[in-house]
């Protein structure tokens, strides 16, 4: 594990990630608890104020390409991640993370963190125009028509 050298001059107004990237979760042989395996994972300090963008600009120059971020709550298994994707979000994992802390003398927990490719946004193509249609004249067409049914063959 290595700590980010970038961190900021405060640590009252700091937290911490345990971020963990290029591994998979699955599932362990001994009892099915999932775990994370392979890839990297890295400690990054981070002031509390950041925004959310600033924070993905952040872990994707750590990750070195662009990230979605996903976190762990304090108490919950690799099962339940919680995908951050507004600074309202940023804001509500750090505040579990503060009520966790809390109920442990304290101590600062470090916010586990998962960085993932961004998900690509399957383009819809628009409908076939009738040129197209009549130009494949291999497939045979029928019209749906809720009181007409297609002939048997």
């Amino acid at each position: 594990m290595v700590t980010d050298s970038s961190s900021p001059k405060n640590p009252g107004n700091t937290i911490k990630f345990l971020i963990s990237y290029g591994g998979k979760i699955l599932p362990r042989f001994t009892d099915g608890k999932l775990r994370y395996h392979g890839g990297e994972t890295r400690v990054v300090t981070i002031d509390r104020s950041i925004t959310f963008t600033e924070l993905l600009i952040k872990l994707g120059e750590l990750n070195g390409s662009s990230v979605s971020l996903r976190c762990q709550l304090p108490d919950e298994d690799l099962d339940a991640l919680i995908s951050v994707v507004t600074d309202e979000d940023l804001s509500n994992i750090i505040e579990e993370y503060d009520i966790a802390s809390q109920a442990i003398n304290g101590s600062p927990l470090k916010i586990r963190g998962f960085l993932y490719p961004p998900k690509i946004i399957k383009k819809i193509s628009p409908p076939p125009s009738v040129t197209s249609l009549k130009a494949n004249s291999a497939a045979k067409t029928y019209f749906y028509y809720p009181h007409v049914y297609p002939p048997y063959q």
